[in-house]
């Protein structure tokens, strides 16, 4: 399942030891993000540090293996969609059009986000944290059924 993830999502695995960053660690998805999410995460770099205890340090290594399933992807690759997004988010929040703009550049399942802003929209699908984990146990479910029948055969 290939899902473009909002910066909120990886703030979030930043902060704490939690299942959204099990999630982006979880090689059964493929991560995209626009490449401009690295700055905004700069901009926070001090809250981050502040509020998950970590040095900056351990962030960056922390957020550099995290990187290591992310696909980060530059602007030039989406800025055909732009105009588009912005059509689409732009009365809504124009901070979010970039990730609207990718999700309409590359073949994808959605958007991962907890931004609720996000769902005032209908052109592209939103997941919330809570229906990313769904869908991984659903797919281990299936997986699991898949070895049953192969056992059996």
């Amino acid at each position: 399942m290939k899902l473009i993830i909002d910066t909120n999502v990886l703030i979030s695995s930043l902060l704490k030891d939690s299942t959204t960053r099990e999630l982006l660690l979880n090689e059964s998805f493929e991560f995209y993000l626009p490449e401009i999410v690295m700055s905004e995460v700069k901009k926070y770099l001090h809250y981050i540090i502040q509020k998950s205890g970590k040095t900056e340090e351990e962030i960056k290594k922390l957020l550099n293996i995290l990187l290591e399933n992310l696909n980060l992807v530059p602007i030039k690759e989406y800025e055909k969609d732009m105009d588009e997004a912005l059509k689409i988010m732009g009365k809504i929040d124009e901070k979010e059009t970039e990730f609207i703009a990718l999700s309409l550049s590359i073949t994808n399942d959605g958007i991962w986000s907890n931004d609720k802003h996000f769902n005032e929209q209908t052109k592209i699908i939103i997941y919330k944290t809570v229906d990313v984990i769904n869908l991984l146990e659903k797919k281990s479910q299936s997986q699991d059924i898949e070895k049953k029948i192969n056992k059996k055969l």
